[in-house]
């Protein structure tokens, strides 16, 4: 076991049947020597940086009906909303004057937001916040409709895979297919964007065989970013009676996609302090070098309920702000609140244009 992660810390790689071995065998010792040589590679390419983004979830209406999404379009006891233009302009003006450098805008499937009104509002905050990143989360859309986006400013984009395993996850996204998931993912990488992928952990009939795949597959795309959490379950939802994830094994899935992509950025998500008062301490310590914080007003963010719990107090604004950097930094880390790039990205700008 040492070996094999050693030579994963060295090489930055290992075949699957070596990375099934590691999940299946993974004992105490094992798991400190795997978080102690993903630290190892964060210090050695980001040192003690976490950066902090500014997420906004402006509309929690969505047209997908994804079986563990408290979201899903059959959920009749979600309290819909969507922000306006202006809205959405003024909260991300409160957050840039609290240090915020990247803005993540993240919603459900919402056709209400046409491409028009989309690439008028990243427009907007490139024309308020030209030294800011505009980051986009809003699922599957048109090359046509990733190109716009792109041409009006904006620079990242997150789209997690959800799982590489082709028969859970259409069993997951009725009417979606991992084929037009994966399109996607490959088509902003070609437009020119930083990509966000990632997975859930403690899914259905996932086993290690599964997250072997999802960690393969990350290594083949190579994205910019990767956002990993554990399944937390939602009551309103078809798998309302499915156990939650596991916080520690999501925590060896953070640690080897550190090792396997070592200047990846790397999220310690709100899922995993769901579980753990500690959670985003944790997964600081196995590699974790981002931390995303709610901008919007707590009576909002109750309604972007993607599972339970994932609202655990009402402090916002620069409170809240200064209770998480209290955390990172006594969990011995420092704060970084500008763009945060990819260390391995140049803008490429002039593709804007070449796909059209």
């Amino acid at each position: 076991m040492e070996t094999l992660l050693k030579k994963l810390f060295q090489a930055n790689s290992l075949t699957g049947d070596d990375l099934l071995y590691l999940l299946n065998n993974v004992d105490a010792g094992t798991e400190q020597l795997l978080f102690d040589l993903a630290h190892k590679t964060r210090i050695k390419n980001f040192g003690k940086k976490v950066y902090l983004r500014g997420l906004l979830e402006f509309s929690n209406y969505c047209r997908q009906n994804c079986l563990y999404c408290g979201l899903r379009r059959d959920n009749r006891r979600v309290s819909r909303y969507r922000l306006s233009r202006e809205e959405i302009w003024r909260l991300c003006q409160r957050s840039y004057e609290l240090g915020f450098r990247t803005f993540v805008l993240q919603s459900g499937e919402d056709p209400f937001y046409t491409d028009d009104l989309l690439a008028d509002i990243i427009a907007g905050l490139k024309e308020r916040f030209p030294a800011a990143a505009v980051t986009l989360s809003l699922g599957e859309k048109s090359r046509h409709s990733y190109q716009r986006y792109f041409a009006a400013g904006a620079d990242r984009y997150l789209l997690r895979h959800e799982t590489a395993a082709r028969p859970l996850y259409e069993r997951l996204h009725p009417g979606m297919s991992l084929q037009n998931r994966q399109k996607c993912l490959q088509e902003l990488k070609e437009i020119g964007y930083q990509v966000g992928a990632g997975f859930i952990v403690g899914l259905p009939e996932q086993g290690n065989e599964e997250l072997v795949a999802d960690l393969l597959y990350l290594k083949n795309l190579q994205p910019h970013m990767v956002g990993i959490g554990p399944l937390i379950v939602h009551p309103d939802t078809p798998l309302r009676d499915w156990p939650n994830g596991s916080g520690k094994k999501t925590l060896l899935c953070l640690a080897l996609t550190r090792l396997l992509l070592p200047e990846v950025l790397l999220p310690a998500t709100t899922a995993l302090n769901v579980l753990s008062p500690n959670g985003l301490e944790r997964g600081l310590q196995a590699g974790a070098n981002v931390v995303m914080l709610n901008i919007a007003p707590a009576a909002i963010r109750v309604k972007y309920e993607l599972y339970k719990g994932r609202v655990q107090d009402n402090v916002e604004g620069p409170a809240l702000l200064e209770k998480i950097k209290t955390r990172i930094i006594r969990a011995g880390f420092s704060i970084d609140m500008g763009r945060g790039d990819h260390p391995g990205w140049t803008s490429n700008r002039e593709k804007e244009s070449s796909t059209d």
